[in-house]
């Protein structure tokens, strides 16, 4: 598995996809897509990026997804960090609205997909989840019903969202994600550790529940993410951004609340590095949840 998941050097890692917003692709070209009778592929795989990822640190789960469910559509989703934080739900909603028209509604019907209720989640890190979070939010005023879907992968998420606590390990992703910005780690760091203790004053001020503490919440909310899914925490007690007891806590709270809950822990990963370090276990867990998914039919 480990050498199918490598694109071929020099490759666009965004080949194949069709921007839809500026955080938003889809996969144009693939094989036949499998039928509705047909459940031993995802019809779609939608793929949460976690907070500032680029297309070329994607571009590996990309290819390990085509590697594993070639027949399957992939739905990318970008994740700014500081977007992610400063909309409110109501704009962080509408940004993910073209995930639910693109997958339930008649934007791309022209194109031939649409979702069946046979899809692939997969959300990365905390960012990631706000956005996945946002998502449910949009269907579920859509529809007036938890959002549909299969299996449900938990990358390194959630943590907890106890704010001071935390705010050390936030500002040290925040500073990681800027690592383009030509400014010392320290000066990023400090940067980021100001910033957000002032969103946090501020939206304690007016009242506002934070992206990140609605989105924890809202996966574990049966009335947005269904309980007839299969839901596959990765995650690794080496982790110094989310810590492994927070993910075995939601993990407990997701099985006492009806979800089919599985964990599968990996040795010495850092925040979003399980693939990278353990190829062949990271896809052969997604596998095998996937298959356990579809022998149940």
């Amino acid at each position: 598995m480990s050498g199918t998941s490598t694109p071929r050097p020099g490759a666009d890692p965004m080949e194949g996809f069709q921007a839809i917003t500026d955080q938003i692709y889809v996969q144009t070209a693939t094989a036949p897509p499998p039928t509705p009778r047909d459940a031993s592929h995802p019809t779609t795989i939608v793929l949460y990026g976690w907070g500032d990822a680029l297309p070329k640190h994607v571009s590996k789960y990309i290819a390990g997804y085509r590697a594993l469910f070639p027949r399957s559509r992939i739905v990318l989703i970008f994740s700014p960090i500081l977007r992610a934080l400063l909309q409110p739900l109501d704009a962080r909603t509408a940004a993910m609205q073209p995930v639910v028209s693109a997958l339930f509604g008649d934007l791309l019907e022209e194109k031939g997909f649409a979702l069946d209720g046979n899809t692939l989640m997969h959300c990365m890190s905390n960012t990631g989840g706000i956005n996945l979070a946002a998502t449910m939010n949009g269907y579920k005023t859509t529809h007036d019903k938890p959002l549909p879907y299969r299996m449900l992968v938990l990358d390194s998420t959630p943590g907890s969202t106890d704010f001071w606590p935390n705010i050390d390990r936030w500002s040290r992703a925040m500073a990681l994600g800027a690592g383009g910005v030509p400014l010392p780690y320290v000066v990023l760091k400090s940067m980021a550790f100001f910033f957000l203790s002032a969103l946090q004053v501020v939206g304690w001020l007016i009242g506002r529940v934070s992206a990140a503490e609605y989105s924890v919440n809202a996966v574990n909310q049966r009335e947005l993410s269904t309980t007839a899914a299969k839901r596959l925490y990765l995650y690794s007690k080496a982790d110094d951004i989310i810590h492994w007891q927070d993910i075995e806590a939601h993990a407990a709270v997701a099985r006492q609340r009806g979800y089919e809950v599985e964990m599968e822990l990996f040795e010495g990963t850092p925040h979003v590095g399980h693939m990278r370090q353990w190829p062949e276990q990271y896809w052969a867990s997604i596998k095998n949840a996937w298959d356990s998914c579809v022998k149940k039919e």
